[in-house]
C-alpha cells in the first residue's frame, strides 16, 4: 500500500477537524449538565424531587433515541448540513428553555426540545462523505478523542460554572454552545463530494435485516451503557480512596483521559495500515471485558483504579473511532444515513438505560455488581464481535 493513500487530503482534515469540533462543541453541551445537576437542581423548585432530576436528564437521551432514525434518513435526502441546522436549532432553542425556566418542569420540557435536535447520526454520515475509507478510521478517531475530551473538560467547567452564574448561568453556556456549533456547521466545513442518488431507496428493513449493522448497533449500545454504568460508581470510588471531592475530580479525570487518547493514537494507526479493523475489534472488547473483571479487586485501591481507567478509556476510545468507521464502510451508500441513524439510536438507548440500571444497583450500595454486570455485558459484545463479517460485497468488513 502506498504511504500517500494514508494522508488526508487538506479537504478531508480541514472537514475532519471542523466536524470534530462541531461533534464537540454539542457533547459538551450535553456533558456539562451530568457532573453537577443532581446538586444544582435544588435550587429551583422541585429541584428535591429525585425522580425529576432523573427524568430531567433522562429526557434528552429518550428523545435522541426517537429522532436519531428520522433525522439520518433525512440527511440522506436533504442534506447533512441543513439537518444539523435544524436539529441544532432545536438543541438552543430547548437550552434557552431551560435557563429561563420557574421550575424543574420547564427544564424538563427544555431537555426534551434539546433532545429533538438528534444530529449525531447526520454529522457522522458527513465524515464517512468527506473521507475515503483508507483514512476514515482517522477522521472517526478525531470524533471519539473529542467525546473523551469533552468530558474531561465539563468536569471542570461544569462547577465552576455553575458556582459564578448558577444553574441558569450553566443553561445559558449550554445555548451558547449552539450557536458555537451553528456557527461551524454553517460557514467552517467544506461540502463533501456529492454522492448520485440510488435508484433504490433505502427502508428501516433493510438496516434490521443487515447482521453486520446489528452486531455494530448492539456493540455502540454496550460500549455507552458501559459508559454511564461505570461513571454511575466512578466518582464515589474515587473521592473515598483518593480523597478528592467532586470539585476536584477533574484532576484524576483530565490526565486518564488524556493519557488513554495518546496510547489510543498507535492502535488506530496499526488498524489502518494493516486493515485489521475486525481483530482490532475484537481484541479492544476483550480488553474492555477484562478491565472491568478487575475493578471489583481494584475497589480499595486508588491507584490501582486510576491505572485500569487509563485502560478503560483506551479501549473506549479505540471502539469510539472504529465502530462507526465500520458503519460507514458496512453499509451501502444509498442507506448510509439510515444506518448511522440506527447505530446512535442504539448509543442513545445505552447511555440511558446504563444510567439508569447503574445508579439502581450503586443505589443498594454494592459497586462491584456494577462492574460485573459490565463486563458481564461487554464478554456477551465479544462473542457477538466475533461473529461480525457481513459487508456490502459480502466480503468480511475490514479484513
Amino acid at each position: 500500500m502506498q504511504p500517500a493513500k494514508l494522508k488526508l487530503t487538506p479537504t478531508e482534515r480541514r472537514a475532519s477537524i471542523m466536524l470534530s469540533l462541531l461533534f464537540a462543541s454539542r457533547m459538551l453541551g450535553l456533558f456539562l449538565l451530568t457532573p453537577i445537576f443532581a446538586v444544582a437542581a435544588l435550587s429551583v423548585p422541585g429541584g428535591d424531587d429525585a425522580a425529576k432530576v432523573g427524568i430531567a436528564l433522562g429526557a434528552y437521551g429518550l428523545t435522541q433515541a426517537f429522532l436519531q432514525i428520522p433525522l439520518g434518513m433525512a440527511s440522506d435526502r436533504y442534506g447533512r448540513r441543513a439537518v444539523i441546522v435544524f436539529g441544532m436549532l432545536l438543541f438552543t432553542a430547548g437550552g434557552i428553555m431551560c435557563a429561563l425556566a420557574s421550575d424543574i418542569n420547564w427544564i424538563i420540557a427544555g431537555r426534551v426540545v434539546q433532545g429533538l435536535g438528534a444530529v449525531s447520526a447526520a454529522i457522522t454520515a458527513w465524515i464517512a462523505d468527506a473521507t475515503r475509507p483508507e483514512v476514515r478510521t482517522r477522521a472517526m478517531a478525531m470524533v471519539g478523542g473529542s467525546i473523551g475530551i469533552s468530558f474531561a473538560a465539563s468536569l471542570v467547567l461544569s462547577p465552576l460554572l455553575v458556582g459564578e452564574f448558577g444553574l441558569s448561568g450553566l443553561f445559558w453556556a449550554i445555548s451558547l454552545l449552539g450557536f458555537v456549533c451553528l456557527f461551524i456547521a454553517v460557514a467552517l466545513v467544506p461540502s463533501a463530494p456529492r454522492v448520485e442518488k440510488p435508484i433504490v431507496q433505502a427502508r428501516p428493513r433493510d438496516v434490521l435485516r443487515h447482521a453486520g449493522l446489528l452486531r455494530l448497533n448492539f456493540g455502540v449500545f454496550c460500549l455507552h451503557f458501559i459508559l454511564m454504568a461505570l461513571f454511575m460508581v466512578a466518582p464515589g470510588l474515587l473521592s473515598r480512596l483518593g480523597g478528592y471531592d467532586s470539585a476536584h475530580l477533574w484532576e484524576v479525570y483530565l490526565p486518564v483521559i488524556l493519557l488513554s487518547f495518546i496510547l489510543m493514537v498507535p492502535a488506530v494507526f496499526y488498524t489502518e495500515t494493516r486493515r485489521v479493523h475486525k481483530v482490532a475489534l475484537e481484541v479492544a472488547v476483550a480488553g474492555l471485558a477484562v478491565v472491568l473483571a478487575l475493578m471489583p479487586l481494584a475497589s480499595h485501591n486508588f491507584y490501582t483504579l486510576v491505572v485500569l481507567l487509563v485502560g478503560f478509556f483506551i479501549a473506549f476510545n479505540i471502539l469510539e473511532a472504529l465502530q462507526p468507521s465500520l458503519v460507514s464502510r458496512v453499509a451501502p451508500v444509498e442507506y448510509k444515513g439510515l444506518a448511522l441513524g440506527f447505530y446512535n439510536t442504539a448509543q442513545s438507548l445505552g447511555v440511558f438505560a446504563g444510567a439508569t440500571l447503574g445508579g439502581v444497583i450503586s443505589a443498594q450500595g454494592d459497586t462491584s455488581k456494577v462492574f460485573l454486570l459490565a463486563a458481564a455485558l461487554a464478554f456477551v459484545w465479544f462473542l457477538t464481535a466475533r461473529g461480525f463479517r457481513s459487508g456490502p460485497s459480502g466480503q468480511e468488513a475490514g479484513g
